[in-house]
């Protein structure tokens, strides 16, 4: 059986994740309302506080990966998920005694930010070590599966919570949903300790990951592709908004319907691969990637909010499955030991051009209209996986001239198979 759910440890961490972030997004709505509360309805201090959030993505992505390859992950994660929750209660805390103004609204998005930057690559890294290497694809699958149900049923607590008992309230519900993830951590079985890797000090540390995915096309072409899909095409958050203002002139109540269908697509897709068992290919990751960015060039030109809806539902199921086969990929074929920095490196990628896409696609839409961002996104998304599908198919063909045709696996990427680590499935 390859099903992730069949192993123990795994199930525990999922469930705690699942808690925990529907605390997280919880807060993320209730943080935006009490931002305008507190600054009179300013949506510029609105953006600054986004920005704060995912600054340290950029400064500090890099030194999560570092730390997850050199020290215990779990220890680690026990460590960011109580910083996260400090933050929660301290935000709590304020909020309930009048004693918060917009200096500590950025101050404490800032410190979010970087505990949030630092545990992304362990927590992720960490995955692979619950889990053998015929689950992982299921693990990172089901993985996003609870991210997106967190997603789709946090905003509506939160906004259910505000309504009946303020915004206080739901920061320290948030703080109370880590320790779901600290008990889970604490609980799960190991039979050997889980010892950190050395890694040679210095600062080629972080240049040995670069090194790695440079030299191996089976985690160069995910990062590459996810690099361009992430700036452009990955900006839903911000151009299903633009669209059902200034295109369908509707309100917050229908925009929070397309984003509730964006969420439940996504969740549908992460479901169907994770009940798959087929592991992740370079072919499906372009292939998909095409799909995706063709869905998106179509949801530009939508004619109606119903066939918009329909659509967007559609879309979210392609995009979740772009995400989530390029990490199963890096998760397979990273080396072990630098399996940290390399997953650094691609939520680097995937969430650092956050910054750079969001105001261009805001650029785009003042000069040529809403639509136009996402046929935009789309067009790049599907160009960029031709592109890198033909590059990496003809680095393929050299290779096997080179090596022989045992050097590939029917892919557009010649394929090594990683070193397994043993480890046991409780």
């Amino acid at each position: 059986m390859t099903h992730a759910l069949a192993v123990r440890n795994f199930r525990r961490y999922l469930l705690a994740q699942l808690v925990s972030n529907t605390g997280t997004w919880m807060q993320r709505g209730a943080q935006d309302l009490l931002v305008l509360h507190t600054t009179g309805n300013s949506g510029s201090a609105v953006g600054v506080v986004t920005a704060l959030q995912f600054l340290p993505q950029t400064l500090l992505g890099l030194t999560g990966g570092i730390l997850a390859d050199r020290y215990p992950k779990r220890r680690l994660l026990l460590l960011t998920q109580t910083a996260m929750a400090a933050q929660s209660l301290l935000l709590g805390l304020l909020t309930v005694t009048g004693a918060v103004n917009p200096l500590s609204l950025y101050a404490l998005a800032f410190a979010l930010g970087t505990a949030t930057a630092l545990d992304g690559p362990v927590r992720n890294a960490y995955i692979r070590e619950l889990v053998s290497h015929e689950r992982t694809a299921s693990a990172v699958s089901l993985n996003a599966a609870q991210f997106n149900v967190a997603r789709a049923i946090g905003p509506a607590l939160a906004g259910l919570t505000v309504a009946a008992l303020g915004t206080g309230p739901v920061f320290f519900l948030n703080a109370a949903s880590y320790l779901a993830v600290l008990h889970g951590l604490i609980t799960i079985r190991t039979d050997a300790p889980d010892v950190p890797v050395h890694v040679r000090p210095g600062p080629t540390r972080a240049r040995e990951a670069l090194r790695h995915i440079a030299t191996t096309p089976e985690l160069l072409l995910p990062i590459s592709l996810i690099a361009f899909v992430g700036t452009f095409g990955l900006n839903f958050q911000v151009t299903v908004s633009l669209v059902a203002v200034t295109v369908f002139h509707t309100g917050a109540a229908t925009f929070g319907c397309l984003s509730t269908a964006y969420a439940l697509g996504s969740l549908l897709g992460a479901v169907y691969w994770a009940n798959q068992g087929k592991p992740p290919t370079a072919r499906r990751l372009t292939s998909t990637t095409i799909g995706f960015g063709a869905l998106e060039v179509a949801q530009g030109l939508m004619p109606s909010y119903g066939s918009f809806l329909v659509l967007l539902f559609i879309t979210g199921c392609a995009a979740v499955t772009v995400t989530t086969t390029a990490n199963a990929l890096i998760q397979l074929h990273a080396d072990p030991a630098l399996r940290g920095r390399v997953l650094s490196v691609y939520f680097l990628v995937l969430l650092g051009g956050t910054p750079i896409g969001a105001p261009l696609v805001g650029v785009v839409s003042d000069a040529l209209g809403a639509r136009f961002t996402l046929v935009l996104g789309g067009v790049v998304s599907l160009v960029t996986a031709l592109a890198l599908s033909v590059s990496f198919a003809g680095r393929t063909r050299r290779r096997i001239r080179v090596t022989g045709p045992a050097a590939v696996t029917g892919s557009p990427v010649a394929s090594v198979r990683p070193r397994r680590e043993r480890q046991p499935d409780l």
